[in-house]
């Protein structure tokens, strides 16, 4: 029974990573049909993270009160309507409008399945499951592509992605017996007892070291996949189609080095893990930053650089609850996720300012600058924990 349910734990990540990049693959259409200018994506995606934000912070006290099954389908119930309400829309107010619940869906699911993985599941599902999430993110331009192809409308698109949510909705409805059910990896069950105040997650010991280092991560990996290929064409003057196939390939570097710690992360550990990621991105930015003769070079580290990226994130999720104790895990996972919203909402933007302003050659020096952040705070968090 336990093991159909991390089925379809599996199937929910999936579903937390198929509308992360429907907007984008769908918006130099949108913002025509809508009559808005190219940048009012950005109003959207303030939106959605401002919920995701909130409803990160709220996690705790909403698992507690119902439980991770309850929550998780309650929440992709949320985004599926919202994105059923994307796909109804004649205008851009309406967008924003749907925005709202697909932000407070996608936070609250994030940081309770989250939670519940690192809490019951052994550190190699954690990295698998974050890999099947760039599966669910890989496929969803494909599927507005055949939307636009076929139909010639992104409203078919998010329809959809929409029936998708729904179809995975209805399963986790019918597995909600088994979220309380069977044995886990660690032999732990789930804790219960008061949520915890924001004050009183920051005093929790070392909790700001990995709010920061999150931060820091996040930030990385998103502003290394928005600006990726500008830098590569604009500063470093390769081709377009060479710069965007290997922009692609950052994210696929992430994708595969889940897939691929999966089979080490239980033997290394996730302290280990987390330094071999920060010393694999740096490596590779290194390599971008480097003024070599030959473009290959820049383009192997931007590769390099989603690789080491990989097991970071699922690492800093699975320690939780051994750093932080499991009865406060929920509560330091919910903080995590709102400074990881933080990190990819307000960075990448800040280096755009400061492209636009001094020099896009920043880009490397800006993301060696946050990796360097990472390294510091969780080594601070490391020599605390012993």
């Amino acid at each position: 029974m336990f093991n159909l349910l991390l089925v379809i734990i599996y199937l929910a990540f999936i579903s937390l990573g198929l509308p992360d990049s429907l907007v984008g693959s769908a918006w130099p259409i949108m913002h025509e049909d809508l009559q808005v200018p190219l940048s009012a994506v950005g109003i959207v995606t303030m939106i959605i993270a401002g919920g995701t934000i909130v409803s990160s912070l709220f996690s705790d006290r909403l698992t507690r009160k119902f439980g991770t099954g309850w929550v998780t389908a309650i929440s992709v119930l949320t985004t599926a309507l919202a994105l059923f309400g994307f796909s109804t829309a004649s205008a851009f107010w309406m967008l924003c409008l749907w925005a709202i619940p697909y932000g407070f869906g996608a936070g609250a699911v994030d940081a309770a399945l989250n939670n519940y993985v690192a809490l019951h599941y052994a550190s190699r599902h954690m990295n698998w499951l974050h890999c099947f999430w760039g599966v669910g993110a890989s496929i969803s331009p494909y599927i507005m592509g055949f939307s636009l192809a076929r139909y010639q409308s992104w409203n078919r698109g998010y329809l959809l992605v929409a029936g998708l949510q729904i179809a995975l909705t209805i399963f986790l409805f019918f597995s909600l017996p088994l979220w309380n059910k069977g044995k886990t990896d660690t032999g732990n069950e789930a804790v219960r007892g008061p949520a915890l105040s924001l004050p009183q997650i920051l005093k929790i010991k070392g909790v700001p070291f990995i709010l920061v280092t999150f931060f820091g991560y996040c930030a990385l990996e998103m502003t290394t996949g928005l600006w990726a290929s500008t830098y590569l064409v604009q500063f470093r003057g390769i081709e377009v189609e060479t710069a965007a196939r290997f922009a692609s390939l950052f994210y696929l570097g992430i994708t595969f080095g889940r897939f691929v710690c999966g089979f080490i992360s239980d033997r290394l550990g996730d302290k280990q893990l987390i330094r071999l990621g920060l010393c694999l991105l740096s490596g590779g930015i290194l390599l971008i930053l480097l003024p070599l003769p030959l473009d290959i070079f820049a383009l192997s580290g931007l590769v390099l650089t989603g690789i080491g990226c990989a097991p970071i994130y699922p690492a800093i999720i699975h320690a939780t609850p051994a750093n932080f104790g499991e009865e406060n895990s929920q509560a330091v996972i919910g903080v995590e996720m709102a400074s990881a919203y933080l990190g990819t909402t307000f960075m990448p933007p800040l280096f755009g300012l400061m492209a636009e302003k001094i020099s896009l050659g920043l880009y490397p020096v800006y993301l060696l600058l946050l990796a360097l952040l990472m390294l510091v705070m969780s080594e601070k968090l490391n020599r605390l924990k012993g």
